[in-house]
């Protein structure tokens, strides 16, 4: 199934794939494929982000909101350079900042989306687990074990309903950054767009969270030194199933990584 996109910043010239359920599967495949081309500078690009994350959240309250906003923007480099290196051209450490060149506002205006959806959903965790109650039950003061169940039950419906609105949060995000980046589409399209290539491949992509779940879990085991690996491997992943579900029938604009 397919289906035309207007122009310009709406994103004309580009159609969205629906594919089998294997598919995510091979979108894995791929992630590690490109990972291999450079093991080291992914590693490499990996540890400056997490030093980057540990700066901006040393600062309290402001870092961690800044580095939601900025979060698309490190995502889109990164994209830039799995671009760059399928292309034949060298993955370097400026990938990082490649994306704050050209597209950085609309970038940021995903992550601002992201981030009051996600302060959002713990709004709703909140208040559907009880509010007042849940810390109390926590703390073990004045808790029977008939309140702890209550707790917990309101917790599970809680967990549950958040998932069910996070779900087309990180549909929404998940392919804006690189439709932004690479063909100039604006946010509220590129998140539109995003949405329905989620949506049109749900199979897939639920083969794909399975098993990129299961790769998470079993990087975490050895002190969490197995994610320097699928954390790139997850993110090359994401370029090849964009390149598998957006047909594009214009070229891919060039921006190159960032002069710095």
């Amino acid at each position: 199934m397919t289906g035309p996109f207007a122009n310009g910043e709406t994103g004309r010239g580009m159609r969205i794939r629906a594919v089998e359920a294997s598919r995510g599967w091979q979108w894995i495949v791929e992630g590690f494929r490109l990972f291999r081309k450079a093991p080291f500078m992914w590693i490499t690009l990996t540890l400056v982000l997490a030093l980057i994350w540990m700066m901006l959240f040393a600062i309290k309250l402001v870092g961690p909101l800044l580095f939601n906003l900025l979060s698309p923007v490190f995502f889109a480099g990164f994209m830039i350079g799995c671009r760059d290196l399928e292309q034949g051209r060298e993955l370097e450490l400026a990938h990082v900042f490649a994306a704050f060149r050209g597209h950085a506002a609309p970038l940021v205006t995903v992550g601002g989306v992201y981030l009051v959806g996600m302060i959002l959903i713990f709004g709703l965790i909140f208040l559907t687990a009880g509010g007042s109650m849940l810390p109390a039950a926590l703390s073990g003061k004045h808790a029977d074990m008939a309140t702890m169940m209550a707790v917990m039950r309101s917790l599970a419906l809680a967990l549950m309903v958040a998932f069910a609105v996070y779900v087309p949060l990180l549909m929404m995000v998940w392919f804006a950054p690189l439709l932004i980046t690479f063909h100039g589409v604006a946010a509220v399209p590129a998140m539109k767009l995003s949405f329905r290539a989620c949506w049109r491949n749900f199979l897939p992509f639920t083969v794909y969270g399975l098993v990129v779940m299961v790769l998470w879990f079993l990087a975490s085991i050895p002190l969490l030194l197995g994610l320097l690996v699928v954390l790139p491997m997850v993110l090359c992943s994401i370029y090849a199933s964009y390149k598998d579900l957006f047909e594009v029938n214009e070229p891919v604009r060039d921006l190159g990584p960032a002069p710095f």
